[in-house]
């Protein structure tokens, strides 16, 4: 029920406009949303060979990769001085996707793991995802004076929702997260860490602007790992299949606000040292010499 009032609320953030919007940057829309469902699904299925997981934390680690952006990305971006229509526009697409993409990619990575229930993936996305956000985007289109005054309570429930999941996800499988957290934990940083690396990078390469590459690499290196726990939970026998769902939960948090605020200070002093020049002539020739 939690998560489906997240995703409620996700819906009444977005508009018609917000669509149109899309339609302005197509090229970094659509780079970031491949690279979201590329990057992060292939680093949980080469970390979890790399470190040979055993297979239900495989399954977990793959899992959470193939689960789209979380709405906390859009905050980071907006620490971190990005695009944040972009990165809106980013979560809501792999968010409506993710209906198709989470249980096709997690069949195809995490099935020489453990078998699978794609179509018990795909209907609980349907249900816990893509129905609310469509209705929230509704309620949002017609009936605004009800949105104004609901969406004051999205972020309370939201912050609950993900301590409630993963705290219970984490409790009843304590001792065997402190048998071999370390192993998960280190994968999970590895998880994100190159899908914030390589979201860069590669959007870089591609031809995106620095903005919108700093955005894309949020997007793709944060993941809604309370879904993956949903999902962890409801379709794969054994519970242990969650811990890294639960772990993403804290690290990407970690790893995201950490790159935030890194980036936030550098652009500020680039920023300041920038205006400084300006009323420097000498200060200036050396920056139009570098």
């Amino acid at each position: 029920m939690g998560i489906t009032l997240t995703m409620l609320g996700m819906g009444m953030t977005l508009t018609f406009d917000d669509l149109r919007g899309a339609l302005a940057m197509p090229k970094e829309l659509f780079c970031g949303f491949v690279l979201q469902y590329s990057v992060v699904p292939l680093s949980g299925y080469f970390v979890s060979k790399l470190l040979n997981l055993p297979f239900h934390y495989a399954a977990g680690l793959i899992l959470v990769g193939c689960c789209p952006g979380g709405t906390a990305s859009n905050i980071v971006t907006y620490i971190a001085r990005g695009n944040v229509a972009l990165s809106i526009l980013m979560t809501a697409a792999s968010t409506l996707s993710a209906v198709v993409m989470t249980p096709f990619l997690t069949e195809k990575l995490a099935g020489q793991f453990v078998a699978v229930d794609a179509a018990g993936l795909f209907m609980s996305i349907l249900q816990v995802v893509l129905l609310p956000v469509l209705a929230g985007a509704f309620l949002n289109q017609y009936f605004k004076g009800l949105v104004k005054f609901v969406s004051p309570l999205m972020p309370p429930i939201a912050v609950a929702t993900v301590a409630v999941l993963c705290g219970n996800a984490i409790a009843q499988i304590f001792s065997a997260i402190l048998m071999s957290g370390q192993q998960v934990v280190i994968a999970t940083a590895l998880l994100h860490a190159s899908g914030f690396f390589f979201g860069y990078v590669l959007a870089r390469m591609l031809g995106v602007d620095v903005s919108s590459s700093r955005t894309i690499s949020i997007e793709v290196g944060m993941q809604n790992s309370v879904l993956g726990v949903v999902l962890a939970t409801q379709h794969f026998g054994n519970p242990l299949t969650a811990v890294p769902c639960a772990v993403s939960s804290v690290c990407h948090s970690i790893f995201g606000k950490c790159l935030g605020w890194h980036m936030e200070v550098f652009y500020s002093r680039k920023s300041a040292g920038l205006s400084h020049s300006v009323g420097n002539p000498m200060m200036a020739c050396v920056n139009l010499r570098l």
